[in-house]
């Protein structure tokens, strides 16, 4: 035996094979990632790997059999040991193995810098008793009635998500597809569900004619199917029918407490329904303030009908506190404004689901007292398990609390129900892991939400950030150019903008975008106003232009002390301390900034920030000192600065020259943005 591996040896038959592994292996992982730019079909690249396997016993069969010769290659028994060059060809296959093995090292490096996996969809197990309610078709002849339709299959939605034997997807996620489509099994897998309802809802004067029907999506199979023909006056049951006839079908067990829900009939006035039904189908129309005020109008009317319609009030009270939460119109949508609705839903129905979120809301987003939102919020998913609104909900306030893995578990559970939904991938990858110092899952999240929409702004704007807090401005760049080119760039994109010219030192750039941008008069501004002047001010100042950066920075605190009781999410209380501290007001900058710190102490979120303002605020009056620990804490909390910000944001430039600071501002440290308005 002895001899037999001493001949493998002579015959370079490890090297052999291992030279043709370490090539086989790089094959395989450049036809991974090539592939699938060209749509080529998966079995290829199976079929790439059973050859390479194949061929594996094939090359040591050979290196044994055959020998390089002078002469060329010849079978090993008939070489004179003169003429074997064994030796040379051992020596080449090495540099052959250290030529490949480097090339390995290089594509695992670009693979890991430059060309990030997206990830891939969550596979889970689909369960028999998953559905999906498809877009219900408008037959009526007025198709103006098309919100009809809509708020019939939104109705049957809502009752269906309080199943909890049920796996019911979203409306945001479905509304993306016609109904009565011809790839029924493709959307199912899409979706994660077995089932598919589909409908039609045709409205003629009083008539109402529903028809449905329950595919088993894998088969075809028709599970069942009802027509209803009512009056309008009587269509209010229709839902709560339909809703149980599914539950029977798919053999989901309800309880005493989920009958009551499916067949709940939360008003008797057809107007007041129709008006509630034109609000609800605006749900996932498009991303502004503008939509958000137009349900607001439309659910108003539902209750100015019938002041007892209670999920009308809850409705009301969600969308004024999450305007008052981002300081639009805060003459209009006040704590007192938000409260009333609240108090109306409670007095109304207090054991709904609507009405326990409405609560959540109001304790979330003005109270800020975030253990009884989260409470709330609780008890919503209890009642309603399938609603995404209420796990997504539940999982905010859990990042508040500083929960930040339990609330990545809700989060991930409300994508899993609604596995389409753009926006709540940019909540979990550019607001929960970019804070969580997990940049490439961050990033992984932000891309599945840029391939369902290439256009979708926060997504944009959280991958740009993800790459300037790492110091990454070309890639930044890469990423936002685009997007600010286009004539009807978002604010936020814009303020952004302002921001990658600060850090890329492009001061006249920055000047003349921020100015350009504090001129308009937009609600989608209104969240960014006062950082859009900091902006101005940090450009200025660096810029040698003390004397305009003081005025910008008196003019920033002018406008946000115009805002009365105005409490909002974004870094305003903070960026008021800044601003104070950039036009010399530096006792009125401590207190704020104290303040600040005051406001968000139970804001994991937002404390950060605070914290970070507090100590730059000292810092600009003098005291560098007392800041250098705070800043060395703030570097391991979620959501606090960067080390890569530290090197190049302005705003801390009353620290530059600091060895400690400067030691500190070095540290390869994984980096994560900063959260924005929520």
């Amino acid at each position: 035996m002895r001899s037999f591996f001493t001949e493998l040896r002579r015959r370079n038959v490890y090297k052999a094979g291992a030279a043709y592994a370490v090539v086989g292996w790089l094959v395989v992982q450049i036809a991974t990632q090539v592939l699938p730019l060209f749509d080529v079909s998966p079995l290829a690249l199976r079929v790439i790997v059973l050859l390479i396997v194949a061929g594996f016993p094939i090359v040591l069969i050979l290196s044994w059999v055959y020998e390089v010769t002078p002469e060329g290659i010849v079978r090993t028994g008939d070489v004179e040991p003169a003429e074997s060059i064994t030796h040379e060809t051992g020596r080449r296959l090495n540099l052959v193995i250290i030529g490949v093995l480097a090339i390995a090292v290089l594509f695992l490096v670009a693979q890991r810098y430059l060309f990030p996996q997206r990830a891939a969809a969550p596979t889970t197990a689909i369960t028999d008793k998953s559905i999906a309610v498809l877009p219900f078709e408008n037959l009526s002849e007025d198709k103006a009635n098309a919100f009809f339709a809509q708020g019939i299959q939104d109705e049957i939605l809502t009752r269906l998500a309080k199943i909890g034997a049920l796996k019911v997807i979203s409306r945001t996620s479905t509304q993306h597809y016609a109904a009565s489509p011809d790839n029924l099994p493709e959307i199912a897998r899409q979706l994660g569900v077995a089932n598919i309802l589909e409908g039609s809802v045709q409205k003629a004067g009083d008539a109402v004619h529903v028809n449905v029907q329950l595919i088993r999506a894998a088969t075809d199979e028709h599970l069942w199917a009802e027509t209803y023909n009512r009056e309008l006056h009587d269509i209010f049951g229709v839902e709560g029918e339909v809703a149980g006839a599914i539950a029977d079908a798919l053999n989901a067990k309800l309880s005493g407490a989920e009958k009551a829900a499916v067949t709940d009939k939360p008003t008797q006035n057809i107007a007041a329904l129709e008006a509630y039904m034109r609000g609800r189908a605006l749900d996932g129309s498009g991303y502004g303030y503008a939509v958000v005020r137009a349900q607001l109008d439309a659910f108003e009317e539902a209750v100015r009908i019938d002041p007892a319609f209670a999920p009308a009030w809850g409705q009301i009270s969600m969308l004024s506190g999450y305007l008052y939460f981002n300081g639009v119109d805060p003459s209009r949508f006040t704590p007192e404004s938000v409260k009333h609705a609240t108090d109306m839903a409670v007095q109304l129905a207090p054991e709904l689901p609507e009405t326990q979120l409405a609560q959540g809301g109001y304790q979330y987003r003005v109270l800020r007292n975030y253990d009884a939102a989260a409470k709330a919020f609780g008890a919503a998913v209890k009642e309603w398990p399938n609603n995404n609104f209420a796990l997504q909900s539940l999982g905010l306030v859990e990042r508040r609390q500083g929960h930040w893995d339990r609330a990545l578990v809700h989060l991930e559970q409300a994508a899993s129900l609604d596995p389409r939904n753009a926006g709540l991938m940019v909540v979990i990858g550019g607001e929960t892991y970019s804070n969580l110092r997990r940049s490439d899952e961050a990033r992984q999240w932000l891309d599945r939400a840029l391939a369902l929409e290439p256009n979708d702004v926060m997504a944009t704007f959280y991958k740009t950030l993800s790459y300037v807090l790492e110091d990454r401005l070309d890639e930044a760049g890469r990423v936002l150019e685009p997007a600010v080119q286009k004539a009807d760039v978002d604010p936020t994109l814009s303020v952004l903008h302002v921001y990658l010219r600060l850090v890329q030192h492009r001061d006249e750039d920055a000047i003349t975008e921020a100015k350009a941008l504090l001129a308009r008069s937009d609600d989608a501004l209104e969240g960014w106003r006062t950082r859009t002047a900091v902006y101005l001010g940090l450009a200025e100042r660096r810029a040698g232009r003390a004397d305009a950066a003081r005025k910008t920075f008196a003019d920033a605190a002018a406008h946000v002390e115009s805002l009365k009781d105005h409490v909002d999410d974004t870094a305003v209380p903070a960026d008021l301390a800044f601003a104070y501290a950039g036009a010399g007001r530096n006792e009125d900058a401590r207190k704020q900034a104290q303040r600040a710190v005051e406001l968000y102490s139970n804001d994991a979120i937002f404390r950060p920030w605070a914290e970070r303002t507090q100590i730059l605020v000292a810092a600009m009056a003098g005291d560098r000192d007392s800041g250098i620990p705070g800043i060395e804490l703030l570097l391991k909390e979620p959501g606090g600065p960067t080390p890569a910000e530290l090197r190049i944001d302005p705003s801390w430039d009353p620290f530059r020259g600091d060895p400690r600071f400067e030691k500190l501002a070095a540290a390869n440290l994984p980096s994560r943005p900063v959260a924005a308005p929520r």
